[in-house]
């Protein structure tokens, strides 16, 4: 067992834990990551599968943004536009498919109507809600007691309009349905990126792509710490604490520290025995919020052949197996990918088939969109983190209905001398990797805070 002392103990190599362990090294702390996973990064991976580069887990970039878009210039890294030139595709309840441009889908005049009045509405809301104390507004509770399914159906009485209003937020965004979560959960979704109109323009929320990868955000920051301080394969198992400060204890490894950051999603976080026990009401949090359910399907063809019948490759439908698809072809490459999501209750039915039977159905689905010719890739590939030991789940933790204003102003509080936070905890960029990097330098300079508090005591 190695013994360790250090100013601060990071958990989790992932976008959050690297900017604050950066922020705390550059402001002079001594500090060490621990990492379960083998890798750097968390639920970002770009990897290369069958030959092909894939962005298996997060990979776009919005110019609303900033706190990304400043890391990546400070890194040195460079972004290209996702494709979207021509016309998208719509697959309408009775099975038809439509072409369209623009973010409202034509579905037919009174239900078109009926979206960009339920968008208004969603609008108005949404500029209401501080997306950092969404439990802040006056209505909190009245609004996190309804489901956003429900609220829809008080709304209007166009099913259609309904369920391509809640495929935006339940299955692109927080990946459950939507009557699992409550309307103030679908507003701070909403208000972390702008507002609700930012999550209906598929052209803003997913502007851009990182050339080489979105993984080497926290890789570079890694580089910065130097290998000394990032140790992989190390889950921390125990975080013995007090008024002093922290033993953490991991594979191998064991640290004293002042204080620990634990950076990662908040379902893990019981994967951590805390002696002391952690205070009842953050224990009773932790088992107010879990993780979605979702299936990116990566499918690359020897061209991107939509292209050639003038379509971007953008797709919709909350009657298709696929709900969402878009031109994923990486930048410099000569062949086309089409990434696809299969997402909440159709991911549970999915991953109930076999593999093979889960592939046909879902390049069938592709192919109800995309022609014959998308039942043929020359790769095919899917992202499955509820697979993954330490993720179990996509793409961030929600709360369950009440759950927000029951217990969310606990989540950034520290307990001792451990604080939590992830993307899954922000306001602005909540659930995003620019989410999550405010997160980390939010803990970062909450440390550097009480230990000057410390200092001058």
């Amino acid at each position: 067992m190695e013994h360790l002392e250090r100013d601060v103990v990071v958990v989790g190599a992932g976008v959050t834990g690297l900017t604050a362990a950066t922020r705390l090294s550059a402001a002079g702390k001594s500090v060490v990551v621990l990492e379960a996973r083998e890798r750097i990064g968390g639920r970002l991976w770009t990897d290369v599968v069958d030959g092909q580069m894939r962005e298996i887990g997060g990979q776009w970039v919005s110019p609303d943004q900033t706190a990304l878009l400043e890391t990546l210039d400070e890194l040195g890294l460079a972004t290209y536009a996702r494709y979207r030139d021509g016309e998208s595709l719509y697959i309408t309840r009775d099975g038809e498919l439509r072409r369209f441009t623009g973010d409202i889908f034509p579905a037919g005049e009174r239900t078109e109507s009926e979206i960009t009045r339920l968008i208004e509405i969603l609008d108005g809301l949404t500029a209401e809600i501080d997306p950092a104390a969404p439990w802040a507004h006056p209505r909190a509770q009245e609004l996190d007691q309804v489901s956003f399914r429900t609220w829809l159906e008080q709304q209007t009485d166009d099913e259609e309009a309904r369920e391509n209003i809640a495929l935006f937020v339940a299955e692109a965004m927080l990946t459950k349905p939507a009557h699992t979560f409550s309307l103030l959960q679908a507003l701070l979704m909403a208000a972390s990126a702008g507002c609700f109109s930012n999550l209906v323009d598929a052209d803003f929320i997913l502007d851009k792509r990182v050339v080489g990868g979105l993984q080497q955000v926290p890789l570079r920051l890694a580089d910065r710490l130097g290998a000394d301080s990032v140790r992989l394969g190390t889950p921390v198992r125990r975080i013995e604490w007090d008024e002093f400060g922290a033993t953490v204890m991991g594979a191998g490894v064991r640290v004293r520290a002042r204080h620990v950051i634990v950076a990662v999603p908040p379902n893990l976080y019981d994967r951590i025995q805390y002696v002391p026990a952690l205070p009842r009401l953050r224990q009773q949090l932790q088992q107010h919020q879990s993780l979605g359910l979702v299936i990116k399907v990566h499918a690359t063809y020897e061209t991107p052949f939509w292209r050639a019948a003038g379509l971007s490759g953008t797709a919709f439908s909350p009657y298709q197996l696929v709900h969402e698809a878009y031109d994923n072809t990486n930048h410099g490459e000569s062949r086309g990918t089409l990434v696809g999501f299969v997402a909440a209750e159709q991911a549970d039915a999915s991953f109930r088939l076999s593999a093979e039977e889960r592939k046909g159905r879902i390049l069938e689905s592709l192919a109800a969109y995309f022609g014959p010719e998308a039942r043929r890739p020359v790769t095919y590939y899917e992202s499955d983190w509820a697979a993954e030991e330490w993720t179990q789940g996509a793409y961030a933790a929600s709360f369950a209905l009440g759950g927000l204003t029951r217990y969310g102003e606990l989540q950034l509080q520290p307990v001792g001398p451990i604080r939590f936070g992830s993307s899954d905890l922000a306001g602005l960029g909540y659930q995003h990797v620019d989410g999550g990097i405010r997160m980390g330098r939010r803990l970062a300079d909450d440390v550097i805070a009480a230990a000057r508090e410390e200092e001058s005591a």
